[in-house]
């Protein structure tokens, strides 16, 4: 069976390459995401010049865990609020809301409560996962206002080595803050063009405590998740692939999910479930000018909460894509195609089913995006989208709209060490649905008047010298007419408006590597404005959040003679002047505080034993007590809210065993 890689994650924005050859013939085998990035078909085009891969190893290891885990080591990327159900994702200071987030091809970000998380995933199901800063392209899809995030979860042929025809792994770990113990097995099995994968996963532990000691109410651990696969690929590479998935979620929560226990923000039973299907068709073999790809699926996001409010949300997505990649040149592609989106958010009673509010979106879109390389040296694409979507409000009133999107992003090598990128977006959003929790009340939507457009901008360098790497990035997001909902009590009903959401900032980015091992470091910085001004976490809800500086920092050395890879890592985000002026006594911080977490982990692949690995982490070694910078309300004094905490010191192990 296939032997997973040991990795830690590349920086933000370098490129990535595999170590030596003396590294890479013991049994521990560490790559960089080069080995993911190879799997991306668009691998190396102008538009991915700034993607970010998470390489295999780094899914190997949040495998037990959660999103924070997945995205560690990250700057550009933070994963905010403690717990799977309440982490929202950041990328670029913009919440991911706005970006175009795909599993399996399948649209998702259905939006449902902003106490809760839209876009909650399971990273024990991914084999690849890549984010998209900024500029996407047009074969994202409709909604990517600010980038992109594509995700892929495992197949039978990823447990399998050639010849197999069975296999599977199995997982089990703990984690002694909180006591929580989780265990998964996947099986895999191939015979005659026909492939089944079967995954179960299961969570289960008490609240954990932060760095004070304090117990952190609303953190128990009760997961579950599932994943079917099934697939038929024909000896002419014709292979049509279904899947489904589901991610439970059933515990006593803070009335207020992403906030932290308080009187007024008692425990309750939060019901949720995450479920996603996928038709897929490709051919394997495909070349020339015909390479077609349809993709057919649905995702939905339930969230209930029986006691006592009596309610139920659901978000779903049925999305359709069809394209074709023409193969130009061995340099030169262009994937053109439709694609359709039909989004419904809708409001319920718990106990009867009936439906209390909705709103839903229609959209249908027509893309094309070329990638070539003109000559040695310079990598150019550009994409063009047309969107037509109906958006029919809780009154049944149907707004019309459409628009034009396009994008550019080029790639020139100066020299062989030195090179420089740009990226410019401008994409039309449409009117995206609202929290559906809100929809039991009225609404006015007179002021609803315009679309939502995206516009970004990315400008980049690399150097490259031997084992020495050095990047640099500036970004720009623009979210022209966004959203707004705000309640109007002499009315008694919410108005819909809009604002201008901006983010904008940098990213450093250096690394190191030697034969066994490597060390890197990145930094971002990124500001939050709203109509022009800088804003607090409560007044760009849902667009973004004020972040300042966050850095990462990874070390890894491989012990070849022992068979272990160690290594470690600090997360930190530093103090940060909030420079908006709110009045005397409104509950907001002027400085957001600083913080710096160690963590440290081991791993033993003995060679004697096929299959097995063995890992030990302690994180959050010296018991800092914090509230990771993407945690909603970070601005905001402890009185106001109390902020959810992240885990204190906690010791985890995993054992992993391939057959």
């Amino acid at each position: 069976m296939t032997q997973l890689k040991t990795a830690l994650l590349a920086t933000t924005i370098l490129g990535a390459h595999p170590l030596t050859l003396s590294a890479q013939e013991s049994d521990i085998i560490y790559l960089d995401p080069i080995y993911v990035e190879m799997t991306d078909a668009n691998a190396g085009a102008a538009d991915r010049a700034t993607s970010v891969y998470v390489s295999e190893a780094e899914l190997e290891a949040a495998s037990m865990g959660d999103l924070k885990d997945l995205f560690a080591g990250i700057s550009s990327v933070s994963v905010g609020g403690g717990i799977p159900i309440a982490q929202k994702i950041f990328v670029n200071g913009v919440d991911m809301l706005n970006l175009g987030v795909t599993v399996d091809g399948v649209a998702q970000n259905n939006r449902i409560f902003h106490h809760v998380s839209a876009n909650a995933f399971d990273p024990g199901l991914m084999k690849f996962v890549r984010v998209d800063p900024g500029v996407a392209p047009a074969d994202a899809g409709f909604e990517a206002l600010a980038g992109a995030v594509t995700m892929e979860t495992i197949d039978a042929g990823d447990m399998l080595d050639p010849g197999d025809s069975f296999g599977g792994r199995v997982r089990l770990s703990y984690g002694e803050n909180g006591d929580t113990f989780g265990r998964s097995v996947t099986l895999a099995a191939r015979q005659a063009g026909f492939e089944g994968l079967a995954y179960v996963k299961q969570m289960d532990g008490d609240d954990f405590e932060d760095g004070d000691g304090n117990t952190v109410l609303g953190t128990s651990t009760d997961l579950d998740s599932a994943l079917v696969k099934l697939a038929y690929e024909a000896e002419t590479g014709d292979r049509v692939e279904f899947s489904a998935q589901k991610m439970q979620d059933d515990a006593l929560r803070n009335r207020r999910a992403n906030f932290g226990g308080a009187t007024w923000n008692p425990l309750e039973l939060y019901e949720t479930e995450r479920t996603i299907y996928a038709l897929h068709y490709e051919n394997t073999q495909a070349a020339g000018l015909w390479d077609p790809e349809l993709t057919l699926g649905y995702s939905a996001t339930e969230v209930d909460k029986e006691t006592p409010y009596d309610s139920s949300g659901l978000t779903d997505t049925l999305s359709f894509t069809a394209k074709n990649h023409f193969h130009l040149s061995e340099t030169a592609t262009i994937t053109a195609g439709v694609d359709y989106i039909d989004k419904t958010s809708q409001y319920s009673i718990y106990s009867t089913g009936e439906k209390l509010g909705r709103e839903r979106i229609e959209n249908l879109g027509l893309f094309a995006q070329a990638r070539f390389e003109p000559m040695a040296g310079l990598n150019l694409s550009a994409g063009l989208r047309y969107d037509s979507q109906t958006f029919t409000d809780v009154n049944d009133v149907e707004h019309e709209n459409d628009g034009l999107s396009g994008n550019l992003s080029v790639e020139y090598a100066i020299t062989q060490s030195f090179s420089v990128r740009a990226g410019y977006s401008n994409v039309f959003g449409g009117i995206p649905v609202e929290d559906n929790y809100l929809f039991a009340d009225p609404w006015d939507y007179s002021g609803l008047t315009e679309v939502t457009r995206g516009e970004n901008i990315v400008l980049g360098a690399n150097w490259e010298e031997g084992p020495f790497r050095l990047g640099a990035e500036l970004f720009q997001t623009k979210l022209n007419n966004v959203r707004t909902s705000a309640y109007d009590r002499g009315a008694g009903s919410y108005v819909a408006g809009h604002a201008d959401f901006e983010s904008k900032g940098f990213t450093l980015a250096g690394s190191y590597d030697w034969t066994s091992g490597f060390a890197r470091m990145s930094y971002t910085y990124s500001e939050a404005e709203l109509n022009g001004a800088a804003a607090s976490s409560y007044a760009v809800l849902d667009y973004g959040t004020p972040l300042g500086g966050v850095f990462s920092l990874e070390l890894q050395q491989e012990l070849i003679d022992y068979d272990m890879v160690i290594g470690g890592s600090i997360d930190a985000a530093l103090e940060y002047d909030l420079d908006y002026d709110t009045g005397a006594g409104d509950g907001f911080l002027e400085k957001m505080p600083g913080y710096v977490v160690a963590n440290v982990f081991a791993e033993y692949r003995p060679r004697t034993v096929d299959g097995l690995t063995l890992r030990a982490e302690i994180n959050n070694i010296f018991d800092e007590t914090y509230a990771d910078r993407g945690t909603y309300g970070n601005d905001f004094t402890e009185d106001e809210i109390n902020t959810l905490k992240e885990p204190g010191r906690s010791v985890s192990l995993m054992l992993t065993k391939e057959f």
